[in-house]
């Protein structure tokens, strides 16, 4: 590790202990992330991680470590990610001289719309016009609405023949007669923002086009963001496990060293598989947090009910279809294995338990 790699991830920290954190109960309650969060990862130079040549798995520690503090603010913070890597890598040089710097700086901030492209059917469609794309159909769940100045939008590109490329661009992240956003009540992470955005034949110009890429390149791309989707259920874990060491530190020892396996699967570019365990761990250390802390954990603004409730978040938000399957697979298991050890004959001699 450099001592950039290793000062970025150190400034992540200090902003999930000293900023993110202490306000995640009030984040959490009235819905809307303080504009201290924001300037603060700007502050310490984090809106620029995805091109600053670190690897993967410290991106992805950052992160961690981000969505321990506050899953709100970090997942905002993720998402404007996208916007970054792109113009990083546009062939429209005008349109990243327009934005990047001041993306990377945190002076403005993006959000991304990729699941109407990615869905199947897809739901956002891009027809070709003189000087660029009209946008039609919906994007289900884009977060910041309100928060980030631009949207990175992904749309299939529809033809006569075809339905496979995808068209990507920056559009303003405000509301036109072309573009409406409906609020989105979620469980956890209200603060995110999130919307489903409906278009209608909304323009996005060519000069705000990032790029088109096969369908199938463009979901490979995606991976990436499935690893990094990864860190999230981890840094909710661990935030979990350390206040469970606080209470019952014999549980919080097994847990911590399942997040550890975990841990080093995901850092090795992982399957599905070890991508629903992250998420598996999570809400299992948030559930046993719960179990620890008592019915205190039932009172709003507690941190148990928060990290339960945030786990949950994680278990299907920017999740692939083939991770959702086998974490229903996964935790269906566990109920049957749980069932059938329960309904096994005594041995000779055991007495039935009796109920308290």
């Amino acid at each position: 590790m450099t001592n950039n790699e290793r000062s970025l991830i150190e400034r992540a920290q200090r902003v999930a202990e000293e900023v993110l954190y202490p306000d995640a109960v009030a984040v959490d309650l009235d819905g809307m992330v303080p504009a201290r969060h924001w300037e603060a990862l700007a502050a310490e130079g984090l809106y620029g991680v995805a091109v600053a040549g670190l690897d993967l798995s410290d991106i992805a520690r950052i992160i961690e470590v981000l969505a321990g503090g506050c899953l709100s603010t970090a997942f905002i913070w993720m998402q404007h990610h996208s916007a970054v890597r792109s113009l990083a890598n546009t062939a429209n040089a005008d349109l990243r001289e327009s934005f990047f710097a001041d993306l990377v700086s945190g002076r403005k901030r993006a959000g991304a719309a990729f699941t109407g492209a990615i869905v199947q059917p897809a739901k956002l469609w891009a027809t070709r016009i003189d000087g660029g794309y009209l946008l039609t159909g919906d994007a289900l769940f884009a977060s910041g609405w309100g928060v980030v100045d631009l949207l990175q939008v992904a749309a299939r590109e529809k033809t006569a023949d075809a339905a496979d490329t995808v068209v990507s661009g920056l559009i303003e992240a405000t509301a036109a007669e072309t573009l409406s956003a409906t609020p989105v009540c979620l469980v956890a992470g209200q603060a995110t923002a999130t919307v489903r955005l409906r278009f209608d034949n909304h323009l996005l110009p060519d000069d705000r086009v990032s790029g088109v890429a096969a369908l199938s390149d463009f979901c490979t791309a995606q991976t990436i963001g499935s690893r990094l989707n990864g860190a999230v259920a981890c840094g909710i874990a661990e935030r979990a496990i350390d206040l469970l060491e606080q209470i019952s530190a014999g549980p919080a020892s097994l847990l911590r060293e399942q997040w550890h396996s975990v841990h080093a699967g995901l850092d090795n570019m992982p399957d599905p598989d070890v991508l629903a365990k992250a998420r598996a761990v999570a809400l299992r250390s948030a559930a046993t947090l719960v179990a620890a802390s008592g019915s205190a954990a039932l009172e709003t603004g507690h941190p148990a009910q928060r990290l339960m409730r945030e786990a949950t978040f994680t278990l299907v938000a920017t999740t692939l279809p083939e991770i959702r399957a086998l974490l229903v697979d996964g935790l269906a298991g566990d109920a049957f294995e749980a069932r059938h050890e329960s309904r096994r004959p005594l041995s000779p001699g055991v007495a039935p338990a009796r109920s308290a």
